[in-house]
């Protein structure tokens, strides 16, 4: 089984979460590869896809979003998994001893959930390096903003392990079933 991992990411935080999905799907014996979604010219030749893209300002990398509008139809044949990254924060819960945060999910992922069957979406951590050049407008004049600081901290929030639980439950689907001997 063939697996497309496929990625819009603007820093490298969502690449990289890519690339650690498709190694733990290759590590549980299936074909899998991260490409981002700019680079995909036949997205026929996959059995399944996991698309991810980056969240910014509550929306899916465009990038992510056309890819799966112009191929509905296909996904809408197979196996297909979401995934978003973006939060950013050491913090885990909204206020002391209340749970776990709530982390909105990108505005577009209902409508495109539902419009090719995705069998889940996760939202995972995010990272930041203020070292890196902004990419857009919009960006530099965010990071400008005294406000920013706050709303962006910067670190590496990637949660290495549930992004691995959550590929092996994907590998767990996808593992053709052993054959039992009568």
């Amino acid at each position: 089984m063939s697996i497309l991992v496929a990625y819009a990411s603007k820093h490298g935080a969502t690449a990289g979460i890519a690339a650690a999905i498709a190694e733990r799907l290759r590590s549980a014996g299936l074909e899998a590869e991260a490409r981002p979604v700019t680079d995909i010219r036949d997205p026929a030749a996959y059995d399944a896809y996991v698309i991810g893209g980056a969240t910014y300002m509550f929306h899916w990398m465009k990038e992510a979003t056309a890819f799966v509008r112009q191929h509905r139809a296909l996904l809408a044949t197979r196996p297909v998994w979401l995934f978003s990254s973006g939060p950013l924060g050491p913090e885990t819960t909204d206020t002391p001893g209340q749970g776990p945060r709530v982390v909105p999910e990108p505005r577009e992922i209902a409508e495109l959930g539902a419009a090719i069957g995705a069998r889940d979406h996760r939202v995972f951590w995010g990272a930041f390096d203020r070292g890196q050049k902004a990419v857009g407008l919009a960006e530099r004049v965010t990071l400008l903003m005294p406000v920013s600081r706050a709303a962006m901290p910067e670190g590496d929030f990637r949660n290495w392990a549930e992004i691995e639980a959550w590929a092996d439950g994907i590998a767990g689907e996808l593992a053709p079933a052993p054959a039992t001997r009568h």
